[in-house]
Formats: structure tokens, C-alpha cells, sequence
């Protein structure tokens, strides 16, 4: 029965709107690793997943994360998946979002650490999740989507918990320190998170109570785990 271990369990998949990186007009979006492989992993396991983004309609996905060396097999099932295609092109908005889930998953690409700190609907969505006690789950850039959540008492949800995202050294990596409004590191630390990173690409995730985290597109299949293994307790 490993295979149903999601079973009966409502999982909300949920990307950036943002397609350019900063004022620039070099393209960015969601990494398609982050988003194929939680839903792969998820629906696998017997979940419902349904697929949404901030403003609703046509997920930007990051070219790059199409690029040789990027294409895992999860990515490899997607081009070949028209049904999960049309989910991306025709993804729910966060004011379509209706029903009960038991937990959201953000994924990163650089395009969440700009509509998701100020999207206040998506804000309110991630606050209520987390007053009914759901999970809330990302990876890579995808906590820098979180930083606007709060616990019911106006902390962080971050506050005193394990936490992984995308490191400076990887920031750093990528050439994208200077470009980016802020390093998502520093931001974990700032709002009260015990923030832990591995090195630069190795997969990396963290478990603290409702909170799921991943470091990089690497951890996208770790952190999809820890969620199923946390929504079996």
C-alpha cells in the first residue's frame, strides 16, 4: 500500500505569476523541477493535486530549468503529460482557490521572491493554512514566497523553526546576488528561522512541525516526501 499513502489527502500546488527578473528583461518564472516533481511525487502516492499560481491562468516556467543537464526524469514525464500541461497553462488563480486542502506546496524559480512577498491574497491563503494547522511546504526560492505568512499571533511562521532555502553561496553561484530584492538566507535569519543549508546543488530538506522546506531544485523530491510523511501522522 505504499502507493496510497496520500490517499484521501487534498494537496495545493501553488507558483509565481512573475515572468522577469527584477526591471530586467531577462526571463524568469517557476523551475520545472520544483513543481513536476512535488505533483509526480504527490500524485503517486494517491493525493488530489490541483495546480494554481498568484494571478491564475499561464505559469511562467523557467526556460533554463528545460536546459541540458536540468531535465530529470520528473521534467521528462511533464513534456509528455498533455494533462499536466494544460494545468500549467490554465493553472487556478489564489482567488479561484476554493475547497479544503491539507497542505500547499510552493515551488521556487527566481520568480516567487517577487509576487509572492506582496501578493496579499496569496498571504492571506498561506496565513489561513496555517492558522488550520496545514502543512506549508517549498523549496528553493519558493520560502522567499512565505515570508509575508504569519502565525495567528503576528510572528513569522519561520520564527524558531528549521528551515532550508536557497543559500547566498548558491545566490552567488547563479550571478544573481545583485539582482534579486532580497537574499532569501538573510531573510530566514532575520525572521527568527533556525536556517540550515548543505552544499551548493546537494538535495537538502527540513521537517519542523507544519513546516516542509527544501534548499535547491535538487531537494524538490525530498521535500514532497516529507510532506506525505508529514500528512500521515
Amino acid at each position: 500500500m505504499e502507493g496510497q499513502v496520500g490517499a484521501g489527502k487534498r494537496i495545493l500546488i501553488l507558483a509565481t505569476s512573475h515572468d522577469k527578473l527584477g526591471n530586467t528583461n531577462q526571463a524568469t518564472g517557476c523551475w520545472a523541477e520544483e513543481l513536476t516533481a512535488p505533483y509526480y511525487i504527490f500524485k503517486d502516492a494517491g493525493a488530489h493535486v490541483d495546480v494554481a499560481s498568484i494571478k491564475g491562468g499561464k505559469i511562467p516556467m523557467d526556460e533554463a530549468s528545460f536546459s541540458e543537464g536540468f531535465v530529470t526524469d520528473h521534467v521528462k514525464r511533464y513534456l509528455e503529460d498533455e494533462e499536466l500541461k494544460q494545468r500549467v497553462e490554465h493553472s487556478l488563480s489564489v482567488k479561484d482557490v476554493s475547497g479544503n486542502y491539507d497542505a500547499l506546496f510552493v515551488p521556487g524559480g527566481h520568480g516567487i521572491i517577487y509576487d509572492g512577498p506582496v501578493d496579499q491574497d496569496f498571504i492571506a491563503l498561506g496565513n489561513r493554512f496555517w492558522a488550520e494547522g496545514k502543512i506549508i511546504s517549498s523549496v528553493c526560492h519558493g520560502p522567499a514566497g512565505l515570508v509575508g505568512m504569519t502565525a495567528p499571533d503576528g510572528t513569522s511562521i519561520f520564527k524558531g523553526k528549521k528551515v532550508c532555502g536557497f543559500s547566498n553561496a548558491e545566490e552567488e553561484a547563479v550571478g544573481k546576488t545583485n539582482v534579486v530584492p532580497f537574499l532569501l538566507e538573510d531573510k530566514l535569519k532575520e525572521l527568527g528561522g533556525l536556517y540550515e543549508a548543505g552544499p551548493n546543488w546537494h538535495p537538502k530538506a527540513a521537517a519542523d512541525g507544519q513546516l516542509v522546506t527544501g534548499q535547491n531544485p535538487g531537494s524538490s523530491a525530498k521535500v514532497a516526501e516529507l510532506v506525505l510523511e508529514a500528512l500521515s501522522k
